[in-house]
């Protein structure tokens, strides 16, 4: 069993674990280690699990950086993420590890935290305690408890109430190390009634090794506030990446949330948004460009608590080569969550015989006062428009491309932030095209 490793070595590591991390993040690690021996990691025969097999995921033996050794690297002699028009004030994360060496020049508004999780919970325990762990619930998922267990380390949002952060938040996620590495990354994101912030994740490896990176991610969005989140991953095949996502929402607030795979080797994508306030919105989107032997799944809950929400989410996918694909999105709409409106859709093209997609869109209704749809499709490329196509002249992979990008720019368009948007379809036309997709003056993909 894979379990054991991770329970000797948080044994015989613990000291130096805590030593490394903060008291809210230690005060969580007891349960979570209990936990994880009782769940394990979750097995194909758990519901949300179905299309990824964990437990060989977490099987190799990956070295952990628990004594937090300096590991040398220049971020911008590594990656510089260039998004012509967009200005953003720019932080990096070197594995779990917020970089401090490089900061941004420009100022954030007053108040406005962007920083390392261990730091902020040491300066303000008692807000990290009262919201670290509350969403990512450790007796419900076996990564989040292992997660929970290790992290030392990771990534602060914070908002105060009212304060409108105009410059979005660009974060680069660099996984860098010299041997086989384990990477166990937290973030926290707070933002406060009536607060506004744009964040930009992005997920680049500097190295040809074989990492596996866990990560959870909390958000809290108070009453009347606005969060926008982009999550971007350009890494290589030997990467494994397993994100849990746990945002809450409360009354009148809005989220639009756009997951982004244009490279990978294993991801492995989980959002839970549960409304929790009358009034309140959210826009998941999620688009996909895999081959090779690349697989990746999203599973999302959309949990609608309280009445007069809208939640809407697209998903699509274009697989090629041998990779696979999954999609489990459930909406719940619960008991007295009256006025309740939903749409959700995922839309899939297998681009050769040997990809494989599977799809299970799900909503579970105890309302009666509702609007409510979904549906999912998998197909090929309409050989009518193609031969259409190329009756005009147009030769054949040029067609392809032609409606490829036609289908994913649907879920492109969604993002709101415009020279986002036009860079992401520069991206996806390279990628459709065999290119590496990588920013100008990137250096990690040569």
């Amino acid at each position: 069993m894979s379990e054991q490793q991770y329970i000797d070595l948080y044994s015989q590591c613990r000291d130096m674990i805590c030593r490394h991390s903060a008291a809210p993040m230690n005060a969580a690690r007891g349960a979570a280690l209990a936990d994880f021996r009782r769940l394990g990691f979750p097995s194909r025969k758990v519901e949300r699990y179905k299309y990824t097999d964990m437990e060989p995921l977490f099987a190799p033996n990956y070295g952990l950086n628990l004594n937090r050794l300096a590991i040398p690297v220049n971020p911008y002699d590594a990656f510089r993420c260039d998004v012509p028009n967009l200005s953003t004030s720019l932080y990096f994360v070197v594995n779990d590890m917020f970089h401090t060496a490089t900061l941004p020049k420009g100022h954030l508004p007053e108040g406005v935290v962007v920083g390392s999780l261990r730091d902020f919970a040491a300066a303000r325990p008692d807000l990290v305690a009262q919201r670290y762990g509350r969403l990512a619930l450790t007796r419900d998922d076996g990564v989040t408890a292992l997660n929970t267990m290790l992290a030392q380390d990771g990534l602060v949002v914070y908002v105060p109430r009212g304060v409108r952060v105009d410059r979005t938040v660009q974060v680069i996620n660099i996984l860098r190390s010299d041997v086989s590495l384990m990477v166990n990354r937290r973030v926290l994101i707070v933002v406060e009634p009536g607060a506004e912030a744009r964040l930009l994740f992005c997920d680049h490896a500097a190295d040809d090794r074989d990492f596996l990176t866990t990560q959870v991610i909390e958000a809290f969005v108070g009453e009347g506030a606005s969060l926008d989140l982009y999550c971007l991953e350009e890494t290589h095949a030997r990467n494994v990446r397993v994100s849990n996502l746990y945002i809450e929402q409360q009354a009148g607030s809005r989220v639009n949330h756009s997951a982004v795979t244009l490279h990978n080797g294993v991801t492995r994508n989980r959002t839970d948004l549960v409304f929790r306030g009358e009034g309140a919105e959210c826009n998941l989107c999620g688009c996909v460009i895999a081959d090779k032997c690349q697989h990746v799944d999203n599973n999302t809950l959309i949990d609608h608590a309280a009445g007069r929400c809208t939640s809407n989410e697209l998903y699509k996918y274009v697989l090629g080569g041998e990779a696979t694909g999954a999609f489990a999105g459930r909406v719940l709409v619960r008991k007295g969550a009256q006025k309740t409106v939903s749409q959700e859709r995922n839309q899939n093209i297998c681009a050769t015989r040997e990809a494989r997609m599977y799809t299970q869109p799900m909503l579970e209704i105890y309302a009666d006062d509702v609007k409510c749809a979904h549906g999912s499709s998998v197909g090929q490329l309409n050989d009518a428009a193609l031969f259409y196509m190329r009756q005009r002249g147009i030769p054949l992979a040029e067609a392809r491309l032609l409606l490829e990008l036609a289908f994913i720019n649907e879920v492109v368009d969604h993002i709101q932030l415009v020279p986002l948007r036009d860079r992401l379809r520069h991206l996806v036309e390279r990628r459709f095209r065999g290119e590496l997709s990588k920013c100008a003056g990137c250096k990690l993909c040569k």
